[in-house]
């Protein structure tokens, strides 16, 4: 029986920034749509009253609810630097007529740009905001793109009653660049020990005998540093890498490129959340170059997983694995091809890295202390009303 206690403090609370729900809907989604659903489905389940603001084109017409969350579609003007903000400008208007809203979370530095409105307009709500990355990192962005994105680091900090970084590293930056204090709850995982084959059969895969990249085609993943550095590695096992990009430009052609220049490569293109969990199960090592990062989703899986990750040495990442990983100098072919070399001749090596990684997941980063966290800033928040 639910206490009157619990009954008293279920709050009402709106996520904006993620592009569909639930995440296995949105073939360009990334680490920001697997936090909005790990965390809107936890609190449903809570008590909560909890609403997901989604993109028309990138979530099931008539999924109204999922998993005892509300979705609402919206729509938006397409273009890689208008589509998020258009979204999210309807959103912020929508919210402001709801009856009832105890907390409006922003996730994300672009779409936090707009949380002056809700502070305006709708005073009896809280508003908080998760610097997830520092965007403006990413080359895919135009200049004008980048400056409105650092303009958003700015105020992801000034315009919300908290502001939620992931990484010690983004906590560390606010502090000395902009001066203002924030809250560090890092993204989750959860632990994996069994899982199905299906996916494997399906390309053709063996349990144990492939390497696996996941994440989004763009220039800010470098996934071409590692199929270059992969070209000169002496094994036969497969290289593969599960995502998509929302917008296939010259980056994507350079990828298939590449790719068609050795039969170990296979681009998969976007898969569910099973079926990466599946992946993730069986694969012998994860491979994560990126040039950048907030707190990555996909290296917390694989670690999940048991697997050693083969990684950039850029700050976030090492945060992250704490001697369970192997890390190797960002964009530097030549090192990541020595660390491919050496990786695939010790499984032994690996095993015992994948182990301290799993322990690690276990201790620091599970869903469940998440989500108690986030919902702690919450009820704060809320009890000051």
């Amino acid at each position: 029986m639910v206490s009157c206690q619990f009954l008293f403090n279920k709050m009402y609370i709106y996520f904006l920034g993620s592009k569909g729900f639930p995440a296995s809907t949105v073939a360009s989604g990334g680490g920001v749509e697997r936090h909005v659903e790990e965390l809107a489905v936890r609190l449903a389940e809570r008590g909560h009253r909890v609403f997901v603001y989604a993109r028309s084109s990138s979530t099931t017409r008539g999924l109204k609810i999922y998993r005892g969350v509300h979705i609402i579609r919206l729509p938006f003007v397409p273009g890689k630097n208008v589509a998020t903000i258009t979204h999210i400008f309807l959103s912020t208007i929508h919210v402001l007529f709801q009856s009832r809203v105890d907390i409006i979370h922003y996730h994300g530095i672009g779409p936090g740009t707009l949380a002056w409105l809700p502070r305006l307009f709708k005073p009896r709500a809280k508003i908080v905001t998760t610097f997830h990355s520092r965007d403006r990192m990413d080359p895919k962005w135009s200049w004008f793109a980048k400056m409105y994105l650092l303009f958003g680091e700015w105020t992801a900090l000034v315009f919300p009653h908290a502001t939620i970084v992931v990484s010690h590293i983004l906590q560390v930056f606010c502090r000395e660049f902009y001066g203002r204090a924030t809250i560090y709850i890092p993204n989750g995982a959860e632990i994996v020990t069994k899982a199905g084959t299906d996916i494997l059969e399906k390309f053709g895969l063996d349990k144990g005998k492939y390497l696996l990249g996941v994440g989004r085609l763009v220039p800010n993943k470098a996934f071409d540093v590692v199929i270059e550095a992969y070209r000169k590695v002496d094994s036969s096992m497969p290289f593969v890498i599960a995502g998509d990009s929302e917008y296939a430009g010259l980056y994507v052609e350079k990828l298939m490129r590449l790719a068609g220049r050795d039969s170990r490569i296979h681009l998969l293109g976007h898969q569910s959340s099973a079926a990466v969990s599946e992946l993730l199960a069986h694969c012998y090592a994860f491979v994560h170059p990126s040039r950048s990062e907030g707190l990555s989703t996909a290296v917390l899986e694989a670690m999940a997983h048991g697997k050693t990750v083969i990684m950039s040495d850029i700050q976030e990442n090492l945060e992250l694995v704490d001697h369970s990983g192997i890390a190797f100098p960002v964009d530097n072919r030549r090192a990541l091809r020595e660390t491919l070399s050496w990786v695939v001749q010790d499984p032994g090596m690996l095993k015992n890295r994948g182990r301290r990684a799993r322990q690690m997941i276990a201790r620091r980063y599970t869903w469940k202390s998440v989500v108690k966290r986030i919902e702690a800033v919450y009820s704060h928040l809320h009890a000051s009303s």
